[in-house]
C-alpha cells in the first residue's frame, strides 16, 4: 500500500512539474512563433505593395491617366481581402481611391498611425501582437474593432496615390487561435509521455533497488541468527568450561596427578614493576601486546607484564580456552561477553568488565567460528 502510494504521488509530483514548466514556456514559444509569422507576413506585405508602386509609377510614366489606372487597379483588386493581408490604394489627402471592398472607396482610412510608424521604423513587432490579441479579446467580447490595419505604405513616384498594405486582422488572429492549438496538442502530448515514461522509469528503478534492499536484508537477516547462534554457543561453552573446572576443583588429587602429564602451564611467570608474580592461566582475560610491550589483564582487573612474546606465550595457552584474535590479542573464552556484526564481514569481541573491543577480521571469523565448535 505504500509502495501504491508513493508511485502515485510520484506521478502527481512529476504532472506539477511538467504543468508549471509547460506554463511558463508555452506562451513564451507562442508569442515567438507569432512573431515570426508576422514578420514573414510583413515581407510578404511590404514586397507585394512595393511591387504593385513600382507598377503603377511604369504606368503613370508610359502616359496612362489616372483614371484607367485606378479603375484598373479596383478590378485587380476586388475582393483580394479574403487572405491575411491585402492592399489598397489612397491619395495624400487620405481619401480611399482602391480597395477590394468597393464600398470602402471615397472613405477616409482608418488606421493606427502609431502602429504604422513603429512597424515602419522596424522597431517592434510587439505592437502588432498585442493588436492582434486585443482584436481577439474584441472578438470574444463582441465589441465592434476595425477588421483590417495598414503596416506598411509604397508612395507611386509619379503620382499622388500612396499604395497601402494590410493586415486582415480576422485571418490573423485565426492563424494565431490555429498556432496555440497546435502548441498546446504537442505540449499535451509531450506531457503525457514524459509523465508516463518518468513514472514507469521511476516504478522500474525503486522496483530495482526495493529488490536489492530485500536481498540485503535477507542477508543481515541470515547474519543476525548466525550471529546470535554463535553467541548462544559461546554461552553453552563457557558454561561447559565452567562446570569442567567445578569438578576439577572437586577432585585435587586428580588434578595434581594430572599436571605433570600435561604439556600446557598451568600458570605463566609476570611482572609488577620489579617484583615477579605468577598469575593462573585460567585466570587470565586477554593478552595484548603494545609498544612492544605484553601485557596480561585478568579477570579480576589487575595487569602485569612478560617479556615474551604473544608467540611465545601462546604456545603455553590451552588452545580450547585461548583464541588469538589477532596480531595484537588473544582471548580467553571465559571472559568474552558478546559476539556482534562489525564491518563487512567482521566480529567485534566485547570483554565482561573491561572497556576494550576485539576485532576479528573477516579471514579469521571462519576459524573463531571453527574454534567456538560451530
Amino acid at each position: 500500500m505504500r509502495k501504491d502510494k508513493l508511485y502515485f504521488l510520484t506521478f502527481i509530483s512529476i504532472a506539477v512539474i511538467f504543468l508549471i514548466i509547460a506554463s511558463l514556456g508555452i506562451n513564451y514559444f507562442i508569442k515567438i512563433s507569432v512573431n515570426q509569422l508576422i514578420e514573414v507576413q510583413l515581407e510578404a506585405s511590404k514586397r507585394e505593395a512595393d511591387e504593385i508602386a513600382s507598377l503603377v509609377n511604369y504606368e503613370f510614366i508610359n502616359g496612362l491617366d489616372k483614371n484607367t489606372i485606378t479603375q484598373n487597379l479596383q478590378n485587380t483588386l476586388n475582393d483580394s481581402n479574403k487572405g491575411t493581408s491585402f492592399v489598397s490604394v489612397f491619395d495624400w489627402s487620405g481619401k480611399t481611391v482602391c480597395h477590394p471592398d468597393i464600398t470602402q472607396v471615397n472613405q477616409k482610412v482608418n488606421s493606427n498611425q502609431n502602429l504604422l510608424e513603429s512597424l515602419k521604423d522596424g522597431s517592434s513587432l510587439n505592437k502588432l501582437y498585442d493588436l492582434l490579441i486585443d482584436h481577439k479579446k474584441s472578438k470574444e467580447t463582441n465589441v465592434t474593432q476595425v477588421e483590417s490595419e495598414i503596416v506598411y505604405i509604397s508612395p507611386v513616384k509619379s503620382s499622388d496615390l500612396i499604395i497601402a498594405a494590410h493586415t486582415n486582422l480576422d485571418k490573423m488572429v485565426t492563424q494565431i487561435v490555429k498556432l496555440k492549438r497546435r502548441y498546446y496538442t504537442i505540449f499535451i502530448l509531450m506531457g503525457i509521455l514524459i509523465i508516463l515514461a518518468s513514472f514507469f522509469a521511476v516504478r522500474f528503478i525503486g522496483s530495482y533497488y526495493e529488490k536489492q534492499l530485500e536481498l540485503k536484508n535477507t542477508n543481515l537477516e541470515s547474519e543476525l541468527i548466525n550471529l546470535s547462534k554463535l553467541n548462544m554457543d559461546l554461552v553453552a561453552y563457557q558454561q561447559k568450561i565452567a562446570a569442567n573446572e567445578t569438578e576439577e576443583a572437586q577432585k585435587p588429587t586428580a588434578v595434581e596427578a594430572n599436571t605433570n602429564n600435561e604439556t600446557n602451564k598451568i600458570r605463566l611467570l609476570t611482572y609488577i614493576r620489579n617484583e615477579l608474580v605468577p598469575v593462573a592461566i585460567n585466570s587470565i582475560a586477554y593478552i595484548y601486546t603494545e609498544n612492544t610491550i605484553t601485557y596480561i589483564v585478568c579477570t579480576n582487573g589487575s595487569r602485569s607484564t612478560s617479556n615474551s612474546s604473544l608467540d611465545e606465550i601462546f604456545v603455553d595457552l590451552q588452545a580450547s580456552l585461548f583464541f588469538r584474535a589477532n596480531r595484537q590479542f588473544i582471548i580467553s573464552i571465559t571472559s568474552i561477553k558478546k559476539i556482534i556484526k562489525y564491518g563487512n564481514s567482521q566480529l567485534k569481541i566485547l570483554v565482561e568488565d573491561a572497556d576494550v573491543e576485539i576485532i576479528i577480521s573477516k579471514h579469521k571469523a571462519a576459524e573463531f567460528r571453527k574454534w567456538l565448535n560451530i
